[in-house]
């Protein structure tokens, strides 16, 4: 096996049995259903790691990725794969239901989110900005979590290109965040204090979940569930809703639903539901 770091070989292109691998694999392993639609998306994505290993077929690349001699290169093959759209503040009505309803109603012990499919973290700082904000000095954590690693790195890093803050209030910019200079103009980053307060950990929601998570008083969940069939949906829930407090709460996105999911959550308002 050869190694090449130029595009110097002709790659056949993905034929449909070779898509059913991956997308298989990616139904069984995460949840994730791709689309037959998806079959160039997912050439695309993957040709940078045939041209690595020089291999100029899908399915040399599937069988590499599956060995388990190369556990590294499968965590590649699936960071490549997930979808990981997202910016600050995204769906705003959410963050401020959390300042206006959740945060004056809430007891005096402490406060733990979970942003479970945080994808690169700017939903779970979003959540922290809130809580350090408007959280009175009570004690709170946010848990930022996701499949891959890849996305991951760049939540722990806490830096951002400046296009994804158009929902993002200059006052919290200016408290909360530093504008990168020279190298690093054009992007900023989430400030060292709250990066501290910010957990991030990768976890599969089809799979059980970790026993130290604990419990937490909200859990969002959002712009996931889309990517799931209906039997992955309810598993997926079934196996958050024990890390839910009684009476917590369980956001989703706004083209979501949980009617046909679960009986265990009562809707609060639209896209947003209460433990009964």
């Amino acid at each position: 096996m050869r190694f090449v770091e130029d595009p110097v070989i002709s790659i056949s292109p993905i034929t449909p049995e070779e898509f059913e691998r991956f997308r298989r694999l990616l139904q069984e392993h995460a949840g994730i259903a791709l689309l037959p639609e998806k079959r160039v998306m997912v050439a695309s994505r993957l040709a940078k790691r045939l041209n690595f290993y020089g291999l100029d077929n899908y399915g040399a690349y599937f069988r590499l990725a599956t060995d388990p001699e190369h556990p590294d290169e499968f965590q590649i093959l699936v960071n490549a794969l997930t979808t990981n759209e997202t910016y600050f503040f995204r769906e705003p009505s959410h963050f401020e239901f959390l300042r206006d309803k959740m945060l004056p109603a809430w007891p005096t012990q402490p406060l733990r989110i979970w942003s479970a499919a945080c994808s690169s973290g700017e939903e779970a700082y979003s959540l922290a900005m809130v809580l350090a904000d408007k959280g009175r000095n009570r004690a709170w954590e946010v848990l930022g979590s996701d499949l891959s690693t890849r996305v991951l790195e760049v939540a722990r890093a806490g830096i951002y290109p400046l296009d994804r803050i158009e929902q993002l209030e200059r006052r919290l910019m200016e408290k909360y965040c530093l504008k990168g200079v020279r190298s690093q103009a054009g992007h900023f980053r989430v400030n060292a204090e709250l990066r501290e307060r910010v957990k991030f950990e990768q976890i599969n929601l089809t799979q059980p979940l970790p026993g130290h998570l604990g419990k937490f008083d909200a859990i969002f969940l959002r712009n996931v569930l889309i990517y799931f069939d209906p039997d992955t949906k309810k598993r997926v829930v079934e196996n958050l809703l024990p890390a839910l407090q009684p009476h917590g709460y369980f956001v989703v996105s706004h083209s979501e639903s949980l009617h046909s999911v679960t009986q265990r959550l009562q809707t609060v308002v639209p896209s947003i539901y209460r433990l009964s």
